[in-house]
């Protein structure tokens, strides 16, 4: 049997239909990371085809609401390049058609549209996007875009801004500070902190393995592998200097003093019992039997000043760490996670709940902090710019995009329109963004590449267009980081994501 309980959401009448609905998410973040997902409310700048494509994947999984703030009217163009809008709708408002059919996909999710441009949203209300839990932002000129992200940095509310043109597209997170409970590592080892148990786990081990020899035939092959290993690891630092098992050969001995513990047949003891506790003691010595340590991570997390200096409107997230801070200074370990791994055993000896341990301490050890650079910071060379230098150095690297497209973003600030989209021979307008692209550059403290001559061109015989491919896949991957956002759960990237679509090629940079 398993002692740890079934994944999932229980099914009460009320819960049925919902769990029904989200059962394939469920299982990824849990019914808290789900009521963390109701409770948001997204703001949408834009609704492009990559706009659309990244509500279309949250509205799905059932956002609370989003709000789409969108001052232009429906196009044949955008008709052209977005499932989300209705031909028959020319001339309309682009954000209200869009909303419109998004909701059809989920009726539990509220919308709204605001038909006005940033400058008059903030004009009018200037904590107009205070209340919202996060802002996508789709193809905003750089003026506004940098406007927008220092009220959002200072409100610490996410920022993620994309942009596609042609087959090239980025993303771009700027938060300020993220906390990550479950970060779900793609594996992670028991902590039944077997060469150092505290007292009560202490005394029920030592009992279990008092009554080895006088259990019966099903007791003893039913008996949790910790026990065994607590066992043999006792024996073994008896004669090792109170050692543990350290290298390959010693963890191979330490396997074979397990395996002679196994009981032999009646009536023919030449051969052994098949006990399958045995055979997972010796599967779990590699990951089980090591020295407990405070993880680098989390200790940082821990002696961070926001944990230390408290004070009235601090996070949640800071009180917890200020309290199991205290816990490591008593006791000098972290608190035990609470999470027992599938074991061979019987019902009678299942101890531990994990309804008894709390979320936080039970991913102590995977703790995350993610503290970003903002735009304004990243734009004047405030930031680190060395993965992005790295990149330019590399000719294979997709790093001069990025730029390429942020320099097209202040091309639409000064000129009103995007490079390329009037020009049929776009030689004109691939000299201006190039002399953009040059001073972008040199403010962000980066020196600019040689050769960029046909990536700048590349970029302005595009025009400004999107195709609804590259948008699907890049709204998708945006989603995704939202979702990471707003559930507080699995680690965002940190913070630049490059798509080509001419070599499929994703890359990710750090500023």
């Amino acid at each position: 049997m398993t002692s740890t309980p079934s994944p999932g959401i229980p099914h009460s009448p009320l819960q049925s239909e919902k769990s029904r609905r989200y059962d394939r998410q469920l299982r990824l973040w849990g019914d808290h990371g789900q009521n963390a997902l109701e409770y948001a409310s997204i703001c949408m700048i834009n609704a492009s085809a990559i706009g659309t494509e990244i509500l279309k994947s949250l509205v799905l999984p059932g956002v609370g609401s989003f709000t789409i703030l969108d001052q232009h009217k429906l196009t044949a163009e955008d008709a052209g390049n977005n499932f989300f809008l209705d031909p028959e709708c020319i001339g309309q408002s682009r954000g209200e058609v869009a909303m419109r059919l998004l909701l059809e996909l989920n009726h539990e999710v509220r919308g709204d549209c605001v038909q006005q441009s940033v400058e008059q949203v903030l004009e009018m209300k200037r904590d107009f996007f205070s209340s919202f839990s996060l802002v996508v932002c789709c193809g905003l000129p750089e003026r506004s875009l940098l406007n927008l992200a220092k009220i959002l940095w200072t409100e610490n509310i996410p920022l993620v801004t994309v942009k596609t043109a042609g087959f090239l597209g980025y993303m771009r997170l700027q938060v300020r500070e993220h906390f990550i409970v479950e970060t779900h590592p793609d594996s992670r080892t028991p902590d039944l902190r077997l060469e150092n148990p505290w007292p009560e786990l202490e005394t029920w081990l030592q009992n279990q393995v008092d009554k080895l020899e006088s259990m019966t035939r099903q007791e003893h092959s039913h008996t949790p592998y910790p026990v065994l290993l607590y066992r043999y690891l006792n024996e073994w630092r008896a004669e090792h200097n109170n050692d543990i098992p350290q290298n390959y050969k010693e963890k191979t001995q330490f396997k074979e003093n397990i395996r002679k513990g196994l009981l032999r047949r009646e009536g023919n003891e030449e051969f052994e019992e098949d006990e399958e506790n045995f055979e997972e003691a010796c599967k779990a010595v590699n990951t089980v039997i090591k020295l407990s340590s405070i993880p680098s991570n989390t200790m940082t997390i821990l002696q961070d000043p926001c944990a230390s200096n408290l004070h009235s409107g601090a996070e949640s997230f800071w009180l917890i760490a200020h309290a199991v801070g205290r816990f490591v200074d008593l006791e000098n370990r972290l608190p035990v996670e609470g999470l027992l791994p599938d074991m061979f055993s019987d019902s009678a000896r299942d101890v531990v709940s994990e309804a008894d341990v709390r979320r936080f301490c039970r991913e102590s050890r995977y703790l995350r902090l993610e503290r970003g650079c903002s735009l304004e910071a990243e734009y004047t060379g405030g930031g680190s710019s060395t993965s992005l230098q790295n990149g330019l150095e590399d000719p294979d690297s997709d790093a001069l995009y990025y730029l390429v497209l942020r320099a097209v973003d202040r091309y639409i600030s000064e000129y009103g329109s995007t490079p390329g989209d009037t020009d049929p021979e776009v030689e004109a307008d691939t000299a201006k963004l190039k002399t953009i692209f040059t001073r972008l550059c040199i403010e962000a403290g980066l020196t600019p590449p040689q050769g960029q001559d046909d990536h700048i061109h590349e970029v302005c015989r595009y025009g400004g267009s999107e195709l609804h491919t590259v948008a699907a896949f890049l709204g998708g991957c945006a989603a995704h980081e939202c979702i990471k956002l707003l559930t507080g759960q699995y680690v965002p990237i940190d913070n630049i994501v490059v798509y080509n679509a001419i070599t499929s090629n994703v890359s990710t940079f750090k500023v």
